[in-house]
């Protein structure tokens, strides 16, 4: 019940997002714009989302290195499937579905796996946040001038993520250097709690603070984030190449204050980002660029199905040389959130079989 009531408010914000999102469209002229859009520079878009793909595995390798020894083949069989899970299911199942996979296959702990995805995340934010610095610094045309009230939000996000993210790298760092303190104390949970499972929470969280190493080596964080601005420039890529195609007057440091305004639009639960992406594109491409409304919407249409689509098919066919369906995906997913015991996990039988 709590699952459906769940998936119920997610529709219902999905709907409510797409329908701010086309309130004020014309779809004749929206499907005009997208017609007349650039195939070339739209093909380079996409051809950027499997770069994407790409560096996300290689860093996610480095990541995993303290942990064991990952193949790029299973990194990127699992980062497929895991996005192919975000897009297409609510509550952001693709991220713990990831690292599960991920697991099973090389055989170490899907907790400390899933460390390291949560590492990635805090490193994306830093990176989005220094990108967004860069062009306020260095490339800001005045675009305070054109909505001051935008501009604002956008710097005090800004410095939110700045502080969040460093609070949670000492966090991290902290967690890292004492696996085995970690674990000791969340084992007084048995206080509260039945000692198994007490026990089984503090194993997960000691192989979880294991995940963290790289948080303790100065140079290899910083490698890392190296990894995930380069990550972010390629993002940033596609989304210059798009907008481009739709002959918007974007320049390629104009696409992180973009970035920035499409983080927090896929930070909205739905699934694929549906509707907060939408808006938060339209957004700033009419506040800050001036471009038409219905331009504005068959871009980011179009942005959207570049960076969801061809990841998610992707996915789907890995999944699908499993023997899996869509709805074994939701169930594995839903598997992943709730393990609590790495290595004894239940055996979900493919379609048909």
């Amino acid at each position: 019940m709590r699952s459906f009531v769940r998936n119920l408010v997610i529709a219902a914000l999905a709907v409510a997002l797409l329908a701010l999102f086309f309130r004020n469209a014309h779809l004749p002229a929206v499907w005009q714009e997208i017609r007349g859009a650039d195939l070339g520079l739209l093909a380079a878009a996409i051809a950027s989302m499997f770069v994407n793909a790409a560096l996300r595995c290689v860093r996610w390798q480095y990541l995993l290195e303290p942990v064991g020894t990952v193949s790029f083949g299973n990194a990127f069989r699992a980062t497929s499937i895991g996005f192919a899970a975000t897009n297409l299911l609510p509550a952001r199942a693709g991220e713990f579905l990831r690292p599960y996979v991920l697991a099973r296959r090389e055989g170490f702990s899907a907790a400390a796996a899933f460390a390291t995805v949560v590492l990635e995340r805090v490193l994306d934010l830093l990176s989005v946040v220094l990108l967004l610095a860069t062009f306020l610094l260095f490339f800001d045309p005045g675009m305070s001038q054109r909505n001051s009230g935008l501009y604002a939000a956008v710097q005090f996000g800004g410095w939110v993520g700045v502080i969040t993210a460093a609070g949670l790298l000492a966090a991290m760092f902290a967690l890292a250097g004492r696996p085995d303190t970690v674990a000791r104390m969340v084992l007084k949970l048995e206080r509260v709690l039945p000692r198994p499972a007490a026990h089984v929470i503090a194993r997960l969280a000691g192989l979880f603070a294991e995940g963290l190493a790289v948080a303790r080596d100065p140079v290899r964080l910083l490698v890392s984030l190296a990894w995930s601005v380069a990550l972010w420039l390629s993002i940033a890529f596609g989304i210059w190449a798009a907008s481009r195609a739709f002959q918007i007057d974007l320049s390629f440091p104009g696409s992180f204050l973009i970035i920035a305004l499409l983080v927090v639009g896929v930070a909205v639960p739905t699934p694929g980002g549906v509707g907060g992406f939408h808006e938060a594109f339209r957004l700033g491409a009419t506040a800050f660029y001036g471009v038409p409304n219905d331009r504005a919407v068959g871009a980011a249409i179009v942005l959207h199905a570049v960076s969801f689509i061809p990841v998610t098919l992707v996915g789907l066919l890995y999944f699908a040389r499993e023997g899996f369906n869509l709805k074994s995906m939701s169930s594995l997913a839903t598997v992943a959130a709730a393990e609590d015991k790495p290595g004894e996990v239940p055996v979900l039988r493919p379609s048909g079989r």
